[in-house]
Protein backbone atom coordinates (compact mmCIF):
# COMPACT_ATOMS: atom_id res chain seq x y z
CA UNK A 1 0.00 0.00 0.00
CA UNK A 2 1.23 3.50 -0.77
CA UNK A 3 -0.31 6.95 -0.55
CA UNK A 4 -0.56 8.90 -3.80
CA UNK A 5 -2.55 11.84 -2.43
CA UNK A 6 -2.09 13.97 -0.42
CA UNK A 7 1.58 13.79 -1.35
CA UNK A 8 3.70 13.31 1.76
CA UNK A 9 7.06 12.45 0.19
CA UNK A 10 8.23 14.24 -2.93
CA UNK A 11 11.66 12.55 -2.95
CA UNK A 12 10.81 9.04 -4.12
CA UNK A 13 10.91 8.59 -7.90
CA UNK A 14 8.47 6.27 -9.73
CA UNK A 15 11.28 3.78 -10.53
CA UNK A 16 12.62 3.69 -6.97
CA UNK A 17 12.50 0.39 -5.03
CA UNK A 18 9.06 -0.45 -3.58
CA UNK A 19 10.14 0.30 0.00
CA UNK A 20 11.27 3.79 -1.00
CA UNK A 21 7.96 4.43 -2.73
CA UNK A 22 6.09 3.46 0.45
CA UNK A 23 4.88 0.15 -0.96
CA UNK A 24 4.27 -2.06 2.06
CA UNK A 25 1.28 -3.57 3.80
CA UNK A 26 -0.22 -0.98 6.09
CA UNK A 27 -1.16 -1.89 9.63
CA UNK A 28 -4.81 -1.76 10.66
CA UNK A 29 -3.95 1.24 12.84
CA UNK A 30 -2.62 3.11 9.79
CA UNK A 31 -5.71 2.25 7.75
CA UNK A 32 -7.96 3.35 10.62
CA UNK A 33 -6.13 6.67 10.80
CA UNK A 34 -6.37 7.15 7.04
CA UNK A 35 -10.14 6.54 7.08
CA UNK A 36 -11.02 8.22 10.37
CA UNK A 37 -14.42 9.87 10.46
CA UNK A 38 -14.47 13.65 10.88
CA UNK A 39 -14.73 14.86 14.47
CA UNK A 40 -18.34 15.60 15.54
CA UNK A 41 -17.78 19.35 15.22
CA UNK A 42 -16.46 18.92 11.67
CA UNK A 43 -19.32 16.79 10.36
CA UNK A 44 -22.13 19.28 10.89
CA UNK A 45 -25.19 18.78 13.04
CA UNK A 46 -26.09 15.35 11.71
CA UNK A 47 -24.24 12.10 11.16
CA UNK A 48 -21.62 11.43 8.51
CA UNK A 49 -22.77 9.10 5.73
CA UNK A 50 -19.95 7.29 3.96
CA UNK A 51 -20.32 4.81 1.11
CA UNK A 52 -17.86 2.06 0.26
CA UNK A 53 -18.04 0.61 -3.25
CA UNK A 54 -15.84 -1.16 -5.78
CA UNK A 55 -15.90 -0.68 -9.55
CA UNK A 56 -14.04 -2.07 -12.54
CA UNK A 57 -12.37 0.18 -15.10
CA UNK A 58 -15.45 -0.10 -17.31
CA UNK A 59 -17.85 0.79 -14.52
CA UNK A 60 -19.14 -2.59 -13.33
CA UNK A 61 -19.98 -2.74 -9.63
CA UNK A 62 -20.54 -6.49 -9.70
CA UNK A 63 -19.68 -9.66 -11.58
CA UNK A 64 -22.20 -12.50 -11.54
CA UNK A 65 -24.29 -10.33 -9.19
CA UNK A 66 -21.56 -10.18 -6.53
CA UNK A 67 -18.82 -7.70 -5.70
CA UNK A 68 -16.30 -10.29 -4.46
CA UNK A 69 -14.94 -11.27 -7.93
CA UNK A 70 -13.75 -7.70 -8.53
CA UNK A 71 -12.27 -7.21 -5.07
CA UNK A 72 -8.73 -7.79 -3.75
CA UNK A 73 -6.99 -8.51 -0.41
CA UNK A 74 -6.26 -4.80 0.06
CA UNK A 75 -9.87 -3.95 -0.73
CA UNK A 76 -11.03 -6.44 1.89
CA UNK A 77 -8.67 -4.97 4.51
CA UNK A 78 -10.13 -1.53 3.85
CA UNK A 79 -13.64 -3.02 3.81
CA UNK A 80 -13.06 -4.49 7.28
CA UNK A 81 -11.51 -1.27 8.58
CA UNK A 82 -14.41 0.87 7.39
CA UNK A 83 -16.84 -1.51 9.07
CA UNK A 84 -14.87 -1.43 12.30
CA UNK A 85 -14.99 2.39 12.38
CA UNK A 86 -18.75 2.66 11.79
CA UNK A 87 -21.63 2.86 14.23
CA UNK A 88 -24.01 1.32 11.72
CA UNK A 89 -23.80 -0.31 8.27
CA UNK A 90 -26.73 0.62 6.02
CA UNK A 91 -27.57 -1.83 3.25
CA UNK A 92 -30.41 -2.47 0.82
CA UNK A 93 -32.57 -5.56 1.03
CA UNK A 94 -31.48 -6.90 -2.36
CA UNK A 95 -27.81 -6.67 -1.40
CA UNK A 96 -28.58 -8.48 1.87
CA UNK A 97 -30.02 -11.34 -0.16
CA UNK A 98 -27.36 -11.44 -2.89
CA UNK A 99 -24.34 -11.08 -0.60
CA UNK A 100 -25.79 -13.33 2.13
CA UNK A 101 -25.26 -10.75 4.87
CA UNK A 102 -24.46 -11.86 8.38
CA UNK A 103 -24.18 -9.79 11.59
CA UNK A 104 -21.08 -7.64 11.93
CA UNK A 105 -18.58 -9.29 14.25
CA UNK A 106 -16.48 -7.85 17.04
CA UNK A 107 -12.81 -7.60 16.11
CA UNK A 108 -10.30 -7.67 18.94
CA UNK A 109 -7.82 -5.52 17.03
CA UNK A 110 -10.34 -2.65 16.96
CA UNK A 111 -11.73 -3.10 20.48
CA UNK A 112 -9.73 -0.25 22.04
CA UNK A 113 -10.47 2.10 19.14
CA UNK A 114 -14.20 1.48 19.40
CA UNK A 115 -14.19 1.78 23.18
CA UNK A 116 -12.32 5.09 23.01
CA UNK A 117 -14.91 6.37 20.53
CA UNK A 118 -17.78 5.35 22.82
CA UNK A 119 -18.90 2.60 20.46
CA UNK A 120 -20.17 -0.90 21.18
CA UNK A 121 -18.26 -4.06 20.29
CA UNK A 122 -19.52 -4.12 16.69
CA UNK A 123 -21.54 -1.92 14.33
CA UNK A 124 -25.23 -2.51 13.89
CA UNK A 125 -26.63 -3.51 10.50
CA UNK A 126 -29.52 -1.41 9.17
CA UNK A 127 -31.50 -3.03 6.35
CA UNK A 128 -33.58 -0.77 4.09
CA UNK A 129 -36.72 -2.50 2.83
CA UNK A 130 -40.16 -1.23 1.82
CA UNK A 131 -41.84 -4.65 1.53
CA UNK A 132 -39.95 -6.37 4.38
CA UNK A 133 -39.62 -9.40 2.10
CA UNK A 134 -36.77 -10.67 4.23
CA UNK A 135 -35.94 -13.99 5.88
CA UNK A 136 -36.19 -13.10 9.56
CA UNK A 137 -35.02 -16.57 10.62
CA UNK A 138 -31.44 -15.72 9.56
CA UNK A 139 -28.69 -14.91 12.12
CA UNK A 140 -28.63 -11.32 10.85
CA UNK A 141 -31.90 -10.81 12.72
CA UNK A 142 -31.90 -13.50 15.39
CA UNK A 143 -28.28 -13.50 16.63
CA UNK A 144 -26.44 -10.18 16.12
CA UNK A 145 -24.17 -8.67 18.76
CA UNK A 146 -26.12 -5.44 18.28
CA UNK A 147 -29.82 -5.62 17.30
CA UNK A 148 -30.34 -5.23 13.57
CA UNK A 149 -32.33 -2.18 12.50
CA UNK A 150 -34.93 -2.51 9.74
CA UNK A 151 -35.75 0.79 8.02
CA UNK A 152 -39.10 0.82 6.26
CA UNK A 153 -42.07 3.05 5.45
CA UNK A 154 -45.27 3.79 7.32
CA UNK A 155 -47.23 1.53 4.95
CA UNK A 156 -45.10 -1.56 5.59
CA UNK A 157 -47.19 -4.75 5.97
CA UNK A 158 -48.13 -5.15 9.63
CA UNK A 159 -47.50 -8.90 9.62
CA UNK A 160 -43.97 -8.41 8.30
CA UNK A 161 -43.28 -5.72 10.90
CA UNK A 162 -44.43 -8.14 13.59
CA UNK A 163 -42.22 -10.90 12.16
CA UNK A 164 -39.19 -8.60 12.19
CA UNK A 165 -39.79 -7.54 15.78
CA UNK A 166 -40.41 -11.12 16.89
CA UNK A 167 -37.02 -12.09 15.44
CA UNK A 168 -35.36 -9.37 17.51
CA UNK A 169 -34.95 -6.61 14.93
CA UNK A 170 -35.72 -2.98 15.68
CA UNK A 171 -38.16 -1.62 13.09
CA UNK A 172 -37.87 2.09 12.33
CA UNK A 173 -40.33 3.83 10.02
CA UNK A 174 -38.51 6.41 7.90
CA UNK A 175 -41.06 7.20 5.22
CA UNK A 176 -44.70 8.26 4.94
CA UNK A 177 -45.68 5.69 2.31
CA UNK A 178 -44.32 2.30 1.30
CA UNK A 179 -40.77 3.48 0.67
CA UNK A 180 -37.96 4.87 2.81
CA UNK A 181 -36.96 8.53 2.59
CA UNK A 182 -33.13 8.66 2.55
CA UNK A 183 -32.84 11.88 4.55
CA UNK A 184 -35.28 10.63 7.18
CA UNK A 185 -33.38 7.35 7.38
CA UNK A 186 -30.14 9.19 8.15
CA UNK A 187 -31.88 11.33 10.78
CA UNK A 188 -33.58 8.31 12.34
CA UNK A 189 -30.29 6.46 12.67
CA UNK A 190 -28.73 9.55 14.22
CA UNK A 191 -31.53 9.65 16.79
CA UNK A 192 -30.57 6.08 17.72
CA UNK A 193 -27.03 7.30 18.39
CA UNK A 194 -25.57 6.17 15.06
CA UNK A 195 -23.57 9.17 13.76
CA UNK A 196 -20.85 7.30 11.87
CA UNK A 197 -22.81 5.74 9.01
CA UNK A 198 -21.45 3.40 6.35
CA UNK A 199 -23.42 2.15 3.38
CA UNK A 200 -22.24 -0.75 1.24
CA UNK A 201 -25.01 -0.47 -1.32
CA UNK A 202 -26.44 -1.77 -3.35
CA UNK A 203 -26.41 0.56 -6.33
CA UNK A 204 -30.10 1.42 -6.01
CA UNK A 205 -29.74 2.47 -2.38
CA UNK A 206 -26.59 4.48 -3.09
CA UNK A 207 -28.38 6.22 -5.95
CA UNK A 208 -31.16 7.22 -3.56
CA UNK A 209 -28.67 8.68 -1.10
CA UNK A 210 -26.96 10.61 -3.91
CA UNK A 211 -30.25 11.95 -5.28
CA UNK A 212 -31.32 13.06 -1.79
CA UNK A 213 -28.04 14.93 -1.30
CA UNK A 214 -27.20 13.18 1.98
CA UNK A 215 -24.03 11.32 0.96
CA UNK A 216 -20.99 12.94 2.60
CA UNK A 217 -18.19 10.68 1.38
CA UNK A 218 -17.54 8.00 -1.21
CA UNK A 219 -14.77 5.46 -0.67
CA UNK A 220 -14.25 3.94 -4.10
CA UNK A 221 -11.98 1.02 -4.96
CA UNK A 222 -11.12 1.07 -8.67
CA UNK A 223 -10.23 -2.45 -9.78
CA UNK A 224 -7.80 -2.85 -12.73
CA UNK A 225 -10.28 -5.16 -14.48
CA UNK A 226 -12.61 -5.11 -17.45
CA UNK A 227 -15.82 -7.15 -17.45
CA UNK A 228 -18.02 -5.77 -20.28
CA UNK A 229 -21.59 -7.07 -20.01
CA UNK A 230 -24.48 -5.18 -18.43
CA UNK A 231 -23.52 -5.17 -14.75
CA UNK A 232 -24.84 -2.36 -12.58
CA UNK A 233 -22.83 0.78 -11.87
CA UNK A 234 -22.09 1.70 -8.25
CA UNK A 235 -25.16 3.98 -8.17
CA UNK A 236 -28.48 3.45 -9.93
CA UNK A 237 -31.90 5.02 -10.18
CA UNK A 238 -32.92 8.34 -11.75
CA UNK A 239 -30.17 10.83 -12.53
CA UNK A 240 -29.80 14.02 -10.52
CA UNK A 241 -30.62 17.33 -12.16
CA UNK A 242 -27.12 18.70 -11.54
CA UNK A 243 -24.15 16.37 -10.96
CA UNK A 244 -23.03 16.28 -7.32
CA UNK A 245 -19.49 17.60 -6.95
CA UNK A 246 -17.04 15.81 -4.64
CA UNK A 247 -13.38 16.54 -3.92
CA UNK A 248 -10.54 14.06 -3.68
CA UNK A 249 -9.52 13.70 -0.02
CA UNK A 250 -7.06 10.81 -0.32
CA UNK A 251 -5.80 8.24 -2.81
CA UNK A 252 -4.05 4.97 -1.98
CA UNK A 253 -2.71 2.24 -4.28
CA UNK A 254 -1.87 -1.43 -3.95
CA UNK A 255 -1.39 -4.08 -6.62
CA UNK A 256 -2.90 -1.82 -9.27
CA UNK A 257 -6.07 -1.11 -7.26
CA UNK A 258 -6.77 2.56 -6.51
CA UNK A 259 -8.56 3.45 -3.29
CA UNK A 260 -10.00 6.94 -3.40
CA UNK A 261 -11.84 8.87 -0.73
CA UNK A 262 -14.03 11.67 -2.09
CA UNK A 263 -15.88 14.13 0.14
CA UNK A 264 -18.78 16.39 -0.70
CA UNK A 265 -17.81 19.94 -1.61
Amino acid sequence: MRRLFPVTDQTATPDAPPAERGEREWSLEELAAAYAYPAPGESGTGGWLRANMVSTLDGAAQHDNRSQPISSPADMRIFGTLRALADVIVVGAETVRQEEYRPARARAEFAETRQAAGQGPAPAIAVVSASLDLDFSLPLYTAPLVPTVVLTGAAAPADRVAAAEKAGARVVRAGDGAGVDPARAVRALGELGHRRLLTEGGPRLLGQFVAAGVLDELCLALAPMLTAGDAQRIAGGPSVEVPRRFRLASLLEEDGFLFGSYRRV
